[in-house]
């Protein structure tokens, strides 16, 4: 906290001088970097302001006159205190540039056909039940059905502080083992399915996009949504010829808005694309290892039979609750990978 509160003083210490809007741009940046330091900072003297208080109510009720109720009021206040210092634990380990953005998460099946593609679908009811759970808004952007059943691929923003920062440690790829309720011989099928998240940016990121280099075709939607979505070209897939990135929209009626979805995801891809670019170029001239790539990196396990496990192969955190973790409940594996990295 020593160091927040010195760059928080030089921050404001900028933004006090008479020349401060001056440079309009500069102003806006330093205060975005103020603004979070200035909210961390808040919610540590809150918990040092509660620790106190815990202090003093610890004294009284220590006292030989303490009623059973006295005793109850003060371990209600001791696990509201742990959760919330548990809370900002977690925040404050969630210290990478981008982690206060809201993410977008594509989501699609891997080798397996039918069965992969339901497995997308329940990956994508866990990631929205879970977002449910945490107060934060979500939006599909793009969902491709499956032939028969599932998603051959969906994306969508999962919108809030600190979203990319949690759920940027589910990209990889997610295994299921189960019995297929496609197979009439109860035989146990494993399938895959690969998760990507990247950070929402906002406009004042710079991120040349030249109208030039955008091919944009637009199609009617195959997916839910209605008359006017299925009989109108109102679906946008916009690629970036320099890089190949293509990235589509359906799910909107309007195809403005279906365009304007479409850019954000690219112009987060792009982001990202640029940003591993540079990684790798710094990681040969320094001789750095090799980074960790999402595909092809099997960070869990969810089996479903013959007994249920959910296991984390990263930190090596399971539970036999799987239906809790497919119905949103995938905190104790954030926390444990957050931690596994600041460690």
């Amino acid at each position: 906290m020593d160091a927040k509160k010195e760059r928080l003083a030089e921050l404001e210490k900028e933004m006090s001088a008479p020349n401060f809007w001056d440079d309009n741009q500069r102003a806006r940046e330093i205060i975005e970097q103020a603004n979070p330091l200035r909210k961390d900072l808040e919610n540590w003297n809150i918990l040092a302001s509660q620790f106190e208080d815990l202090g003093v109510l610890s004294e009284l009720v220590g006292g030989d006159g303490a009623s059973p109720s006295d005793l109850q009021e003060l371990k209600k206040e001791l696990e509201t205190f742990k959760e919330d210092l548990e809370g900002f634990e977690l925040q404050v380990q969630m210290d990478e540039e981008y982690d206060r953005n809201s993410a977008i998460v594509a989501i699609h099946p891997g080798a397996g056909g039918t069965e992969s593609c339901d497995w997308a679908e329940m990956l994508m009811r866990m990631y929205l039940r879970w977002a449910e759970d945490h107060a934060y808004k979500s939006e599909i952007l793009d969902r491709l059905d499956g032939d028969e059943m599932g998603i051959k691929s969906a994306t969508f923003t999962v919108e809030g502080e600190y979203a990319y920062g949690r759920l940027r440690s589910e990209r990889g790829v997610h295994r299921l083992v189960r019995v297929s309720p496609l197979d009439a011989q109860g035989r146990r099928h494993t399938s895959f399915a690969s998760v990507d998240v990247i950070p929402e940016v906002n406009e004042e990121i710079k991120i040349d996009i030249n109208p030039d280099d955008l091919r944009i075709d637009t199609y009617r939607s195959s997916g839910a949504g209605g008359q006017h979505v299925n009989k109108t070209s109102s679906a946008v897939r916009i690629t970036h010829i320099p890089t190949g990135i293509v990235v589509q929209c359906q799910n909107e009626r309007s195809q403005h808005r279906n365009r304007d979805n479409a850019m954000k995801v690219l112009r987060a891809r792009l982001f990202e694309h640029y940003q591993r670019e540079q990684e790798e170029k710094l990681a040969k001239t320094y001789g750095g290892g090799k980074k960790e790539i999402a595909w092809g990196s099997q960070i869990r396990s969810y089996v479903l039979h013959p007994y249920y496990l959910v296991k984390d192969h990263r930190t090596d955190v399971e539970t036999s609750n799987a239906m809790a973790v497919l119905d949103g409940d995938i905190d104790r594996f954030i926390e444990a990978y957050l931690k596994r990295k600041k460690e």
